[in-house]
């Protein structure tokens, strides 16, 4: 049935949450488009950008190229990406440097709660699909111990950045921001956000493109062939992206990027050993909130 604009309204509200937890080292996007209903439809449509596109617009004309790309669905959910991305940078940003236990405390619950919502999902179990659950969640836990890297802000490496953080974006439990706090760029790019250098934003962006063009294939044929394996795998990079959101830690090593401290060796600990204020009942109401918000999600998905 034909997308009505309040249907559009909505993919953009979602577009806005993928947005918004891409700007967070250690949240994916591709979570949020997952519980929300339209991870596959994402996947689908990318992978119908191609060069046949041409011949579509040629023989058919635009209107019928725009139609094959589901282009009002990706318009929509790019508008909100970008709205989120523009306006929340600044205040995330604050969040994760004046209330680092909350913030996290809210997307702990978020991620703990797509687990199950991901792993459901998964029709039939094995010995195989629980391996590769095992192999997603410890692959996904060794990334969130890797030290990030100096801040680099060459041209041909943000290129390659924005490749390879926008492949781990749309993979949930792989945090894209975090890829770029690895990679040493996060603090270039999100800077250039805020002084809206246009440079460095179409270089990433341009990278970016081209890694979700030719890894959204990956994805699609794995879908297509191995549906469970690659949910069990999705679940299991969610499971193991948990260490990384601990909203609980202690700073065992920093470095200084451009005069600013930043942690780079964190352990996780128990709220009750933490130093200073572990804001305890506040955090686990917000963890609440996030977990309930994801069902609240899926019901209002499903009901559509």
């Amino acid at each position: 049935m034909p997308r009505k604009l309040i249907d559009y309204l909505w993919v953009t509200l979602k577009g806005m949450a993928m947005g918004a937890a891409d700007v967070v080292p250690g949240v994916s996007g591709g979570t949020i488009a997952f519980i929300s209903g339209i991870y596959e439809e994402l996947i689908n449509a990318i992978n119908s950008i191609d060069f046949s596109l041409f011949r579509e617009i040629k023989e058919n004309g635009i209107k019928a190229a725009w139609n094959k790309i589901n282009g009002n669905f990706l318009l929509a959910l790019f508008i909100g990406i970008f709205i989120s991305v523009l306006s929340l940078a600044k205040l995330l940003t604050w969040l994760l440097e004046n209330q680092p236990i909350l913030l996290w405390s809210f997307f702990f619950g978020l991620v703990v709660a797509s687990i199950f919502l991901v792993g459901k999902e998964i029709k039939k179990w094995s010995a195989l699909t629980v391996i590769i659950l095992i192999v997603g969640a410890a692959l996904a836990f060794y990334i969130t111990k890797l030290p990030p890297n100096e801040n680099v802000d060459s041209y041909p490496f943000l290129f390659l950045s924005g490749a390879l953080a926008i492949c781990a974006m749309i993979l949930p439990g792989i945090s894209g921001a975090f890829i770029l706090v690895l990679l040493g760029s996060y603090k270039t790019i999100l800077e250039a956000v805020h002084q809206r250098d246009f440079a460095i934003i179409a270089t990433v962006g341009a990278g970016a493109i081209f890694g979700l063009l030719s890894f959204a294939r990956l994805l699609k044929w794995m879908f297509k062939n191995y549906r469970n394996t690659t949910l069990a795998l999705l679940t299991g990079f969610i499971l193991g992206s948990l260490n990384k959101i601990w909203p609980w830690k202690v700073v065992l090593e920093t470095k200084v990027f451009d005069d600013k401290v930043i942690p780079v060796n964190e352990v996780s600990i128990s709220p009750f050993n933490y130093e200073g204020d572990p804001k305890l009942i506040l955090a686990l109401v917000l963890a609440i909130l996030g977990f309930s918000v994801i069902f609240i999600l899926e019901k209002l998905a499903a009901k559509k």
